[in-house]
């Protein structure tokens, strides 16, 4: 494992105690133990939505970091597409959360921009990683 990979890796875990606590107070609101926010249906869907994409791409975060080791990019390519992933996974469960903040809303807010901005850079990273990975020569490093 390379030094890049070993930081970057234990920055992403050290942001998963606060998808945990997202976790526990989705889980307060779902049961009806924080009635006094009377969120909409819409709400409640993009809040779940939001933890449910913290989680998975926190996770894939995790795996890229391993696969960017071997990729055959320019170390800015590969700077890239190894924070792209932590990254888009913050823009994009913000978005859920930021479009969806408000009393009684029940469509996204202009702030869905967020979630837009955070598709584009994992989209953009996926591109990158890929091609990385095609193009290295078998058995290089």
């Amino acid at each position: 494992m390379t030094n890049e990979t070993r930081k970057i890796s234990g920055y992403i875990l050290l942001s998963v105690p606060t998808i945990i606590y997202g976790g526990y107070f989705l889980l307060t609101v779902l049961s009806g133990q924080q009635e006094h926010l009377q969120l909409t249906d819409f709400q409640k869907s993009m809040f779940r939505a939001g933890h449910a994409h913290a989680g998975v791409l926190v996770i894939l975060a995790l795996v890229v970091q391993l696969f960017a080791d071997h990729v055959a990019l320019s170390n800015s390519w590969k700077w890239f597409a190894r924070l792209s992933f932590p990254i888009s996974a913050i823009t994009i469960s913000l978005g859920f959360f930021a479009a969806a903040i408000g009393r009684q809303i029940t469509e996204p807010t202009g702030l869905i921009f967020i979630l837009y901005v955070g598709i584009a850079i994992l989209t953009f990273g996926l591109l990158t990683l890929g091609i990385g990975l095609i193009r290295q020569k078998k058995g290089s490093p």
